[in-house]
């Protein structure tokens, strides 16, 4: 009970129920309770829980060496990673910084393009422009960058300024995503370059697919092309944000792959060790490493774990394991599915959108399908719902605020791992959730 522990949690008014075990998709709690976890936990899990040679791969490193300064030294699981890495990662992208969480590899990649600058004689070149909806991490230049008005309000003045341009939302937008609109196109990136003035952007950073803050809303295939294209013309640098979308999740190993161009940096976590440590990392080009190698000679960042080889030894039992099981290929075609199967819950009442690509899907729901119109925020439709979805044994994740301060969102995020009758047990699971979420709306009087 949360009454009787003496962990300082997130939330402060609820009891957690206590997992006790891990078995592919499924959790255990310490009542022998079973859920789904529809979401990887939080979008982390791709793997599925319980496989043993991670673990005993790890736990071989630590008998080894936990853990060695990565100021001093390296290490063999930090290489091994990098190099397994680059054969993955888009080309132009090999040169690995590993950090323990997105935040972390979020705010290191935004320092480090700042510093590139820097290098290249253009110290004025400070500036970020990000997206709005859009989430980047709770560190305070992460956070910064994020459109995340309720996490920031509290924080306001210990902020930067960060401008934003609208996000490709094809559901919210009056073109559908079809038109030459300057969201969906891509072009508000550069009237927002012109605007600060391109002598003081150094970047430009964007999830390649929408995470929480957009429920999986997929850009068009031609829009990071044009997005590449506006940076390039105003030498200014375009971060990937793959912390939730890469290492597999949209059936490619970057999201970004899609669209057939290479960001300058990329930044990758969640998935990227399955979950069975924290891991994260910034990719960066060998342009932005040669000009700092050629000029001061070092980054001006550390983290006490950085390129350990308890974390990256994970990370490299992952990798090898996604290799050996094709579980990429895996998420592109049961992701096929997924989408297929998730889609049939666009004809409940209050669910106005499914979208999403390969194992990230978002469920949009709202108070009326043909206005669009969001439930009140007061309601709290997707928490609601996230509670309901816990007691069916179904553990998806909540999102709110995504459109004019309002707007409710629920997503699914399975283990690679998942069954096509696994599928259909969320599909279940979901209805008769949503279902029981929409009697105590109704029962409170507030639905349309």
């Amino acid at each position: 009970m949360e009454h009787l522990s003496a962990i300082f949690y997130r939330s402060l008014k609820k009891s957690l129920p206590r997992i006790v075990s891990g078995q592919g998709c499924w959790l255990t709690d310490d009542a022998g309770k079973r859920y789904f976890d529809a979401c990887g936990g939080a979008f982390v899990a791709n793997l599925g829980h319980g496989v043993a040679e991670i673990a005993q791969a790890v736990g071989r490193q630590l008998e080894q060496v936990a853990y060695v300064n990565g100021t001093a030294f390296t290490n063999e699981p930090a290489e091994e990673l990098a190099g397994e890495l680059s054969d993955l990662m888009p080309k132009g992208l090999g040169k690995f910084y590993f950090l323990s969480s997105g935040s972390e590899a979020v705010e290191a990649a935004l320092k480090m393009a700042r510093q590139y600058w820097s290098e290249r004689g253009k110290p004025g070149k400070h500036k970020i422009i990000a997206r709005t909806p859009g989430y980047h991490g709770n560190t305070l230049l992460a956070l910064s960058a994020s459109a995340r008005e309720h996490y920031k309000a509290l924080y306001g003045d210990w902020l930067v300024p960060v401008p934003m341009i609208p996000a490709p939302y094809p559901y919210r937008c009056g073109c559908g995503g079809k038109s030459d609109c300057p969201a969906c196109s891509g072009s508000a990136l550069e009237d927002a370059i012109l605007k600060e003035g391109a002598g003081s952007v150094a970047a430009f950073i964007a999830e390649p697919v929408g995470g929480s803050s957009t429920g999986a809303s997929v850009p068009r295939p031609d829009y990071y092309r044009r997005i590449r294209d506006i940076c390039d013309a105003h030498d200014v640098l375009f971060v990937a944000d793959e912390v939730l979308c890469g290492a597999g999740r949209t059936g490619r190993w970057a999201a970004i792959e899609r669209y057939g161009v290479v960001p300058d940096i990329m930044t990758m976590g969640k998935g990227l060790s399955g979950g069975y440590v924290p891991l994260s990392m910034v990719a960066a080009s060998e342009k932005i490493h040669s000009a700092i190698k050629q000029g001061s000679g070092a980054f001006n960042h550390a983290q006490t774990f950085s390129h350990a080889p308890s974390i990256c030894s994970a990370g490299l039992a992952a990798v090898r394991h996604i290799k050996k099981h094709n579980l990429i290929e895996r998420a592109d075609s049961m992701g096929a599915v997924l989408q297929k199967k998730l889609s049939a819950l666009k004809s409940l009442p209050g669910v106005g959108d499914v979208r999403g690509i390969g194992m990230l899907a978002g469920i949009e729901f709202v108070a009326d399908k043909n206005e669009k119109m969001p439930f009140p925020r007061e309601l709290k439709a997707a928490e609601r719902f996230a509670d309901n979805a816990r007691e069916e044994g179904l553990i998806v994740w909540p999102n709110y605020g995504q459109w004019r301060g309002a707007g409710d969102l629920a997503l699914i995020a399975p283990p690679f791992i998942i069954t096509d009758s696994e599928i259909d047990e969320i599909v279940s699971l979901f209805s008769k959730a949503w279902q029981k979420t929409l009697d105590q709306i109704k029962a409170a009087g507030r639905t349309s």
